[in-house]
This record gives C-alpha cells, structure tokens and sequence, in this order.
C-alpha cells in the first residue's frame, strides 16, 4: 500500500490531536495538578485589599514593624516593645500555598511582647504568614514569606 502526501497530513493532524488530547486528560485528571482557587472568597477579599495597604502603610508610618523568627520551640512573632502587649488584639494567619487544609489562624491575646507558634503546629516547607492586629485603634499589618 502505497501513502501519498493528503494522507499524511491527515496522519500527522490525527497524532497531533491525540497526543494534546492525552495530555489534557492525564493533567485534569491528575491529583498533583490542583485547580483550586488562592482563596475561597477571592472577590470579596479584593475588596478588603485597600484597607491592607493603608494598615501596611500605617505600620510603616509608626514604625511598627513585627519580627518574625524560627526558634527550637516553633516560630516566635515580636511586637514592639514599646506597645502594651495588653491592649494588642488581632489575629495570626498561616497560608501554605502548596496545602489549603494546613491553613490555620491564631488569635493574639498576649502578656508578654511576643507570641509562639507551637513548633507542631508547622510542617517544613515555604509559608505565607499576615499578622493584622490593632493597638489603640490603629490597624496594622505585617506580611511575609518564610521557609519553614
């Protein structure tokens, strides 16, 4: 049998369309390829973005900048010594971009001018950590990445 050039176009058209085609089902179908969303309610936390910046702003402008360390008891957020640890209020926020069931959020009630984060709380790998807390009224913000 004898192939001239038409049905050879045609054979490379059907191999090109099968091979995308394989390639589309193994990737949605595998479970190492997650399509979710960053974050569940991703438009209604557009809207909160000005409000970020202006607290981020607000922490720069009073010079309320967190520390954030990795210690042998887990990971240690300092506040500024010169703020009441008391009156601070607000919530600690750890995202794992690579795991959304390892999210979790601490509330800060402190007495001293630090708070742990237990060391078993955290699996090893690239976190996103925002602390948003308040003092005397002033909301501020502090974000950062970190490698666990």
């Amino acid at each position: 049998m004898k192939i001239n050039w038409g049905t050879g176009i045609v054979l490379a058209f059907i191999g090109f369309i099968t091979f995308i085609l394989y390639f589309v089902f193994r990737m949605s179908t595998d479970d190492r390829a997650n399509h979710d969303l960053v974050t569940e309610e991703y438009y209604k936390k557009e809207l909160t973005y000005q409000r970020d910046i202006d607290a981020s702003k607000t922490a720069t402008e009073m010079d309320a900048n967190l520390k954030v360390e990795k210690t042998d008891e887990g990971l240690m957020v300092f506040f500024p010594e010169r703020f009441d640890p008391k009156k601070i209020s607000g919530t600690v926020s750890l995202y794992r971009p690579s795991n959304k069931h390892l999210d979790t959020n601490f509330p800060i009630s402190l007495s001293k001018t630090h708070l742990l984060i237990p060391d078993n709380r955290l699996v090893d790998g690239r976190w996103d950590i925002s602390v948003k807390w308040k003092y005397e009224g002033n909301s501020f913000l502090h974000k950062q990445k970190l490698v666990y």
